[in-house]
């Protein structure tokens, strides 16, 4: 997904950071620093460590701009702006920042998240889920990602410190940095859209506290750019498999899962050949009576117990399910299962963004886009900050 302009393009983008200081190019730091890697093992960014960041330079011209989303993209991207002299506001749904990393143990109503009117849960967090990077290289360079043990039993010194750290982490930073002040909590952005003079940005946005019922008063305001940072793990991709829709079994995606013991001494085929296919196959084994673990990554013919575990399997991806219960895996094993849990990915979503088809969304293809931040006809007036899932 790594896009190039032609030189024809470029030409066309000499004007993309007209309201920046020429010393230091804020959206370009974004981009830099807020590129996050595949949930549910999402890591905090540490590309901040390869720039080299000069002292802060007045704006010659103080712009409005809409940041939506306070999680890591959007905390680096508040700063950064704010601190090249323009006016931002954050929109976050949550109580709080943090993004993905505010774990609930909640789930959707719906446990394959393929309902469109269901209620959004936006983590996809687990209960047990530690980084699989160390800290070191997830913190922001001016702002070190080190362990606190002087704060007491609530922080995590490990140096893949579980979930909750990340979070305290990214508290940390919107105090430090005053981010906190320019989140508007409990707001959902439900379009973006350009005026009707073209000039600039119509954000439309709706309380979502408690007791509003998710019907709060909507409320217009105009910017001069738009930044969305809103994330990319809360619309699920799925496994199409032949026969599936009369399989008597049950379905649910990774992004529901957050403990063991639902699945206990059940038969689990697991889906997918990442990081959450590891963890969660690991952590069901020890509850499940059996757990398969299905991938595409494999060729047809693996089939094997995976070393140190006693229930685990690994085989090629499923072929076809059937009524009966039973799935048939391309090597030509057949199981009767009970559960099938999609640990398959994402697809992007920008429900509230309409910008007249410049921009086009595919699955998890966004473009066009220059340095997969910029649509080039909209740009710098609108940018995209953490679509790369993998670097």
């Amino acid at each position: 997904m790594f896009l190039h302009l032609k030189k024809r393009q470029m030409n066309k983008c000499q004007n993309y950071y007209a309201f920046l200081p020429k010393s230091i190019n804020s959206l370009q730091v974004l981009y830099k620093a807020a590129i996050c890697r595949r949930c549910p093992q999402i890591m905090v960014t540490a590309a901040l460590n390869s720039l080299s960041m000069p002292p802060p330079v007045p704006s010659p011209s103080s712009r409005r701009v809409a940041v939506i989303g306070a999680g890591a993209a959007g905390l680096v991207a508040a700063r950064e702006l704010r601190r090249e002299g323009h006016e931002v506001v954050v929109f976050e749904k949550n109580n709080q920042v943090g993004g993905i990393w505010v774990y609930t143990p909640d789930s959707e109503p719906d446990p394959m998240s393929l309902d469109p009117t269901r209620k959004l849960v936006h983590t996809s967090l687990y209960a047990s889920l530690r980084t699989n990077l160390p800290r070191e290289s997830m913190g922001f360079q001016e702002y070190p990602f080190t362990p606190r043990p002087d704060e007491g039993e609530t922080r995590d010194p490990r140096r893949f410190p579980g979930h909750r750290e990340v979070l305290l982490y990214l508290q940390d930073y919107a105090r430090e940095f005053g981010v906190e002040e320019m989140v508007r909590f409990e707001r959902e952005v439900v379009r973006v859209r350009f005026t009707a003079e073209g000039r600039n940005w119509e954000v439309r946005s709706r309380s979502c506290k408690s007791g509003d019922g998710g019907g709060g008063k909507l409320d217009d305001e105009n910017y001069d750019a738009v930044v969305v940072c809103n994330g990319h793990y809360t619309e699920p991709r799925v496994a199409e498999i032949p026969g599936i829709d009369s399989w008597r079994g049950k379905q649910m995606h990774s992004h529901n899962y957050r403990t063991p013991e639902p699945f206990q001494d059940q038969v689990v085929v697991v889906i997918g050949g990442h990081a959450s296919a590891a963890d969660i196959s690991r952590e069901i084994a020890l509850v499940a009576k059996e757990v398969h673990l299905a991938s595409w990554s494999v060729a047809d013919e693996t089939y094997g117990k995976m070393p140190a575990y006693h229930n685990i399997y690994q085989h090629s991806m499923i072929e076809s399910a059937h009524e009966d219960g039973s799935l048939s895996f391309r090597n030509g094993k057949v199981v009767l299962a009970d559960v099938i849990l999609h640990c398959t990915g994402y697809k992007y979503r920008f429900p509230f963004l309409d910008t007249h088809s410049i921009v086009t969304v595919d699955d998890n293809r966004v473009g066009p886009l220059y340095k997969q931040v910029f649509p080039p006809k909209l740009a710098p007036w609108l940018s995209f900050v953490g679509l790369p899932w993998k670097v």
